[in-house]
């Protein structure tokens, strides 16, 4: 009978855990595709905006290479997904190969064989052909698109540690006292004494007493999060310059026109003359110059409005796990109102006079209800903890404009601890704000504990009843008693 309590006392506080997790998946789940979808109608309008604008703009310039813008949009994309692309490398593989294109339909009346472009491509940083487009383009966009990636990603991650932790199952002493907790008082004939909110806490501090040790680096990231999205706004903000890439683009192709003349004498003059091309024709007319010039869009209410309810609701949860005790014990136990006389405290009805214990695993060492194993931490969670503060390093670095590949912690089971280089220390001012006894401790297992041996499931077992109550007991716990877990 005791097993299958235990069982179905486990079943029952996994459930909850799950419903609480899920409700946090949902919500940043939501803000994922909220932001994804905007970041993607950014491109997408400004291709738009480029594919009806420039072939009456520029002409054959454009419509004999549009494989190459196209290109150019399609490489922005994978980049912004997370494709390990090198955005400035990228950037400047497209600018060299739009001006071979470019410079040969501007010579028609010229051979320009591969060894000559290739002169003219070693030579184009200092010819800067396209004027200052590039350099603006490649400064902006590296920063927009790397702070809008990195800030999609992190919900991606941590709605992947919320998961991953769900699904970390619990110990048999877990098992044992929420069965004491919710059963017990059904064995010693006061089915109506409602546990006691003290005890309850202690009992779930030590079933969850790992998930409370991912609380630092959640904060963290969270807080790293809120503060890349500063970089959103601004002439080189997300909203302005991902919007804007055409506008760049018509630039480059304004300027190379209108200094066509000086470029090709100082091409001729460094690569020599090239051979007149008998096939060609004359040199073209100029273009007619294109009229987009760069501008700084206006953040729309759209941007503005998903990263309001954003930082919202990031802070809202940013206790989450260390306030996943409490929350179950409020929502899903029938708790009595008061520590009282009457609540059950695991042993009797009466007052619960125990202390409640500090979250995380280092705190634990003296719960008086679960029986933790300090020295034992869930590799699992670790796991999850080291990939909080990887995420949380990749922001820090994105919110100073500078991208990081990602690293596999997927073996690496080292706790937690603050990263350097936060602007202002303000990626973990969350921190703070907790008392000393319920932060979690950056070592996550004390030293010089040895390995407790032996099982003392004794203490966790139900008080014994009188023996004329066993047989009516045994019948009720399973079909008289309802679970406390709503």
């Amino acid at each position: 009978m005791e097993e299958n309590l235990a069982n179905r006392s486990r079943a029952e506080l996994e459930t909850a855990l799950r419903d609480s997790s899920r409700v946090l998946q949902a919500m940043l789940a939501t803000q994922l595709r909220s932001f994804d979808d905007h970041f993607q109608h950014l491109l997408n309008d400004s291709e738009r905006t480029l594919q009806g604008t420039f072939p009456g703009a520029f002409g054959e310039l454009y419509t004999q290479n549009t494989r190459a813008f196209r290109d150019l949009y399609a490489e922005l994309r994978l980049y912004y997904r997370g494709a390990n692309l090198h955005l400035e490398e990228t950037l400047a593989e497209f600018w060299a190969r739009l001006l071979e294109r470019l410079f040969k339909q501007l010579h028609p009346q010229l051979l320009l064989p591969d060894d000559y472009l290739d002169c003219l491509g070693k030579q184009a940083e200092a010819l800067r052909p396209f004027g200052e487009a590039p350099r603006e383009l490649r400064l902006r966009a590296t920063r927009a698109f790397v702070a809008a990636r990195s800030f999609v990603q992190g919900l991606g991650v941590a709605s992947d540690v919320v998961r991953k932790v769900a699904q970390v199952p619990l110990g048999p002493e877990c098992s044992r006292a929420v069965m004491k907790l919710v059963y017990c008082a059904h064995c010693l004939g006061v089915p109506g004494a409602r546990p006691c909110p003290d005890y309850c806490r202690n009992v779930l501090k030590g079933c969850l007493a790992n998930q409370a040790d991912l609380d630092a680096e959640w904060r963290n990231l969270l807080d790293s999060m809120v503060l890349i999205t500063d970089k959103f706004w601004g002439t080189s903000g997300v909203e302005s310059v991902i919007g804007s890439v055409h506008t760049w683009l018509a630039e480059a192709i304004n300027a190379l026109q209108d200094n066509r003349d000086t470029l090709t004498a100082k091409v001729i003059q460094g690569c020599g003359n090239p051979k007149v091309n008998p096939q060609g024709s004359g040199p073209e007319e100029k273009r007619r110059r294109g009229k987009l010039a760069p501008r700084e869009r206006s953040p729309s209410g759209t941007l503005e409005k998903l990263v309001s309810e954003a930082k919202a609701q990031l802070r809202d949860v940013q206790d989450f796990w260390i306030s996943l005790p409490g929350t179950l014990c409020s929502e899903k136990m029938a708790l009595s109102t008061a520590s009282d006389d009457r609540c059950w405290n695991g042993m009797a009805r009466g007052r619960y006079l125990p202390e409640v214990m500090g979250d995380g695993l280092a705190n634990q060492i003296n719960n008086p209800e679960v029986e933790v194993d300090i020295t034992k931490p869930d590799m699992t969670i670790r796991q999850q903890i080291m990939q909080l503060k990887i995420m949380t390093n990749r922001l820090r670095s994105a919110y100073n404009g500078n991208d990081v590949d990602f690293q596999d912690a997927s073996d690496d089971g080292s706790g937690s601890g603050s990263g350097d280089g936060c602007p202002d220390d303000r990626c973990g001012r969350g921190a703070s704000r907790k008392s000393s006894s319920s932060r979690t401790p950056l070592t996550h297992a004390l030293p010089g504990l040895s390995e407790q041996e032996g099982q003392k499931t004794s203490a966790a077992s139900c008080p014994q009843p009188p023996t004329f109550l066993l047989p009516l007991l045994l019948s009720l716990a399973l079909t008289v008693a309802r679970p406390r877990w709503r």
